[in-house]
C-alpha cells in the first residue's frame, strides 16, 4: 500500500512558528538562497497555513493561502520529496478555499515545479518573469463552488480538526467509537486481526451494530483482515455481528503482497474522521475526527486494497 507515514493538520501561525519557520527557512532560505527578510513577510499574520508532520510529529512539509486565494511558501523537506506529501498538502489548500467560498485559486509557481501544479490541476497565466532571483509564472485553478461541492455532513462542515497523538489504549478505543458514531454511511477499518482490546470491546461492537441498524438501506461496514487465520478458533464478537449482519458488514483478505506486509492499520468513515495507528498490533498513532485531506488519502487506498482483496469466508467455513 502506498501510504506515507506522514499527516496534514491546519497549523496557527503564532503557535507553529517555529516549525513553520524552519521549514522554509531550510527550503527557501538555505536551500535555494531567498533573503529571510522576503521569505517572511507581512502577509504571513492573515494567511491560512497547513502543516505536514512525519509520525514523530517532526514537521516536514508546509504552505500557505491568502484571504486572496494565492497559494505559496509549498515547501517540503528533501528526504519527503516525491512521496505525496506536496500532493497532499495543496490539497488541503484548496480544500480550506472552497470551504471559504472562494471560486479559484492562484499562485506564483517556480518554473521548476510547474509540472507538479499542472499535475495538480493548474493552469497557466501570462508569461515567466523573475521574483527572488527565481524564475516564476502565474498560475491559476478554478474550484466548484460551495454550493456544488458534495455535502459531507455535519462533521466536514466544520473546521478541519488538528490531528491528535493516541498514547494509551482508552484514547485510540474512545477515537474509534468517535468515527463509528460519526459515520453516516461508510465505515472501513483496515486491521492485521481485529485486536480484541480494540474491536472485541462490548461498546465498540454496540456501536457498530447501532451504526447499522440506523441507516438500514445504506450503512455499509467494510473490513480487510490481513490474518485472518490468527483468529481460528477464536470468538469474537465483532465476526459474530458481521455473520448476524452480513448485509452490511463485509469481510475481505488481503492477497497482494504491498497488502499483506503493509504494518500500519487505519479506520476511516464518511464524515471526515480518521484513525492511524503506527503499527498494526499497537494503540499509538494519530486521529483526527474530521481532518478530510488525510481521511482522503487513507480512503482512496482502503478502496484500492478493498478491491483486489478476495472475500473472506474462512469464519463462516470454521463456524467462527
Amino acid at each position: 500500500m502506498n501510504i506515507p507515514s506522514f499527516y496534514l493538520e491546519p497549523a496557527n501561525y503564532a503557535a507553529d512558528f517555529a516549525d513553520l519557520q524552519y521549514l522554509r527557512t531550510e527550503v527557501f532560505v538555505i536551500e535555494q538562497g531567498i533573503p529571510p527578510e522576503i521569505e517572511f513577510d507581512a502577509l504571513d499574520p492573515d494567511c491560512r497555513h497547513i502543516i505536514a508532520r512525519d509520525a514523530e510529529r517532526r514537521p516536514i512539509g508546509c504552505g500557505r493561502l491568502s484571504p486572496a486565494g494565492r497559494i505559496g511558501r509549498m515547501a517540503v523537506l528533501p528526504a519527503w520529496r516525491r512521496q505525496k506529501v506536496g500532493a497532499s498538502l495543496l490539497r488541503g489548500l484548496i480544500e480550506q478555499a472552497a470551504n471559504l467560498g472562494l471560486s479559484e485559486v492562484s499562485a506564483h509557481a517556480q518554473t521548476a515545479a510547474l509540472g507538479f501544479y499542472r499535475r495538480c490541476g493548474f493552469e497557466t497565466v501570462g508569461s515567466e518573469f523573475t521574483e527572488a532571483g527565481i524564475p516564476h509564472i502565474a498560475i491559476r485553478l478554478a474550484i466548484a463552488a460551495p454550493a456544488a461541492l458534495p455535502r459531507q455532513g455535519a462533521a466536514a462542515a466544520e473546521a478541519s480538526v488538528a490531528a491528535s497523538r493516541l498514547q494509551t489504549v482508552e484514547a485510540a478505543a474512545d477515537a474509534t467509537l468517535t468515527l463509528i458514531r460519526q459515520a453516516r454511511r461508510l465505515l472501513c477499518v483496515y486491521s492485521r486481526n481485529l485486536d480484541y482490546w480494540l474491536f472485541g470491546e462490548a461498546a465498540t461492537v454496540e456501536a457498530v451494530k447501532q451504526f447499522a441498524l440506523r441507516n438500514q438501506r445504506g450503512a455499509e461496514v467494510r473490513i480487510i483482515v490481513q490474518e485472518p487465520e490468527t483468529l481460528r478458533g477464536q470468538q469474537h464478537p465483532l465476526i459474530d455481528l458481521a455473520q448476524r449482519l452480513p448485509s452490511y458488514i463485509s469481510i475481505r483478505a488481503p492477497v497482494e503482497a504491498e497488502d499483506l506486509n503493509f504494518r500500519p492499520a487505519f479506520i476511516t468513515n464518511d464524515s471526515g474522521g480518521y484513525l492511524f495507528q503506527l503499527q498494526g498490533d499497537r494503540y499509538e498513532g494519530h486521529w483526527s475526527p474530521n481532518s478530510p485531506p488525510q481521511n482522503r488519502q487513507l480512503a482512496e487506498e482502503f478502496e484500492r486494497s478493498w478491491q483486489r482483496a478476495r472475500i473472506c469466508s474462512e469464519f463462516r467455513a470454521l463456524g467462527l
